[in-house]
Parts: structure tokens; sequence; C-alpha cells
């Protein structure tokens, strides 16, 4: 779909499209192609002059069906969420998203390499350049249906998902990313069972931070969006707190409490000392009443650095030195 619709300039507005909804409806709901070219011809719509891809967009979509004497047919069921910007914003996004999960192109562009989370906004966001300049058109189109914000920072090379519509992404689109993390072949089934494990714990380890620090306070899973941070879960290390300042890695086991810490999650466990925290969930126990997991503060001094600790190495990054 997406290569596709690379070769035209516009893929559509908002002004654009909630008057093409509106003519529809004045010509009791068909138009013809040339009709169409005709009313929008030279007309500035949202600083746009050019219109070119709008009708193949929405042929993709199958909002609108092109029949083969030049007739354009709109499915009825579209116009109730054409009365007004806000809800023709919500359903085109809606219907994208759900015509698009299969696309090849949008599988490349929105995969966990791109795709983060910031701590100091508290947002996800994705790579500007995951988009490439082939595919620019789909991009302005995210940005002109507010799905992707801009940072203020141009220096930030990155944009932002509306919070609006955080939602629809969680439902939409987070799923297929977690599904391209996870291999098909039988060899990964093991890996499938330890990544359940690792949800169970941090849906546990969430719920737990919610009921200790009580409603006021959002705590956020970033693990789905951010596979770099070096933690699952951000919280507060009170009510009082007024920014994310407990860290949270989430590690399950069962009968002895032994976990991997990848040097990813010991390097910020360092640098974010008495802030990072360990929590060591076990599954046997998980469904038990008053549960409680063991939680380590300042894992890199009370466990990379204390003896009481046993550690093995298991692998060895080899580079070859000239």
């Amino acid at each position: 779909m997406l290569e596709e619709l690379s070769k035209y300039e516009n893929l559509g507005t908002p002004g654009y499209f909630f008057e093409l909804f509106n003519q529809f409806r004045a010509h009791n709901n068909k138009w013809t192609v040339r009709g169409v070219n005709e009313y929008f011809y030279n007309r500035v719509i949202d600083d746009r002059l050019t219109f070119d891809g709008c009708l193949p967009f929405l042929y993709s979509l199958e909002i609108i069906k092109k029949k083969g004497d030049g007739n354009l047919l709109i499915d009825s069921s579209f116009f109730l969420y054409s009365k007004n910007n806000k809800d023709l914003i919500t359903g085109l996004l809606e219907r994208l998203f759900s015509k698009i999960e299969n696309d090849d192109i949008f599988n490349k562009i929105f995969t966990s390499e791109n795709i983060s989370y910031d701590i100091i906004n508290r947002c996800v966001q994705i790579k500007n350049s995951a988009f490439l300049f082939q595919y620019s058109n789909f991009k302005q189109f995210l940005i002109d249906f507010l799905f992707l914000l801009p940072y203020h920072d141009y220096e930030i090379k990155k944009l932002k998902i509306n919070q609006k519509y955080r939602n629809l992404f969680d439902l939409k689109i987070l799923p297929e990313i977690k599904k391209k993390k996870i291999g098909i072949d039988s060899l990964y089934k093991r890996l499938e069972e330890k990544r359940l494990n690792g949800e169970m714990a941090e849906d546990f380890v969430l719920n737990f931070e919610k009921i200790r620090l009580g409603k006021e306070k959002k705590v956020e899973r970033i693990s789905d969006y951010d596979v770099s941070a070096g933690y699952d879960i951000i919280s507060f290390e009170s009510s009082e707190s007024f920014e994310p300042d407990r860290f949270i890695e989430v590690k399950c086991y069962t009968q002895n409490p032994d976990f991997y810490w990848t040097r990813n999650e010991i390097d910020v466990a360092k640098i974010k000392k008495g802030k990072y925290f360990i929590y060591l969930v076990d599954k046997n126990s998980i469904d038990k009443k008053k549960y409680h997991p063991i939680i380590i503060k300042n894992p890199y001094d009370n466990i990379f650095k204390n003896k009481r600790w046993s550690k093995r190495i298991e692998k060895y990054f080899i580079n070859k030195v000239d």
C-alpha cells in the first residue's frame, strides 16, 4: 500500500477530506473523479495546492470506490466520522491502521529499533529517519493528522506519538511490533515462554506499584516501546515525587532468585544508582495474596559489587584488534 502511494506528493489533510466528504453529501453520496478534480483545482487547503494522492489514498482504505464509468461511491458508514474534524481525524487513523498492519513498508517503519520512550515528555517516540525520503508523504500525513508531533527543538531527530492516540498506537501498532520480536521457528519456543513470563511479572509489578503509590501517580511500563532503556517500568519513590525517580528492571524467576543482567542494564544501574531498582518476581508465588517481590535498590552496589551474590560470565564479546 505505502509503496504504491509513495509516488504521490500529498496523501491528504484534515481540511481537504472534511470538505470532500461534505461535497459528497451535497452530491447524494455520488460524485465523479472529474468533478472532484475540478472542484479542488487551484484551491489552497491547509497550505497545500496539490492533492494528487488523496483519492488513491481513500481507494486504498476502501472508503471510496471508483467505478468503471468514472463515478465514485463512498462508504456511507464513514459519514459518521466526518461531522467534524476531530471525529474525521480519528476515523481516518483507525481505518488506516486497520488496513495497513500487514504492509511491508509500514512494518519496516514501525519497529522496535525505531521506537523508544521519552521519559522527560512521558511519550513514545519514533526516529525521523525511520520513514526514509521515499515515504515522507506518509510521515507528513501522520503529522497533518496529529498522530505524530514534532519536537519544538529541531535538534531532536525524532517525532512524538500524540498522547491522544496512544491507545490507538497500543491497540493497532504495538502488537505487530511485539510479534516481530519473536521468531516463528520452533527453536524460539523457549524464548517465547520466557518472554510471556517476563510480561506476566511486569504486569504484576505495574499493579504492585500502582497500589503502593495510589491513583495520583501514573506508573508506566516502557519495555514495550524502548528496548534499550535498561529498565522496564518508570515509577515514583513516593506520592510526593514530581518526576519519575524509581526506575525498575523486572526479573522473573522460579525456585531460586537468579536472573540474567545485561551489560546495558548494568550500565544504566551504575548511572542511576539509588534511583534504579530490581524487582525479583517469583512466578510460582505471583497469584498469592499479599505476595511481595524481592526489591533491590541500587543493585549495582548491592548486587554487582556485592560478594553475597555469585556471578558467572556466560558470554564474551570478541573483537579482532589489528
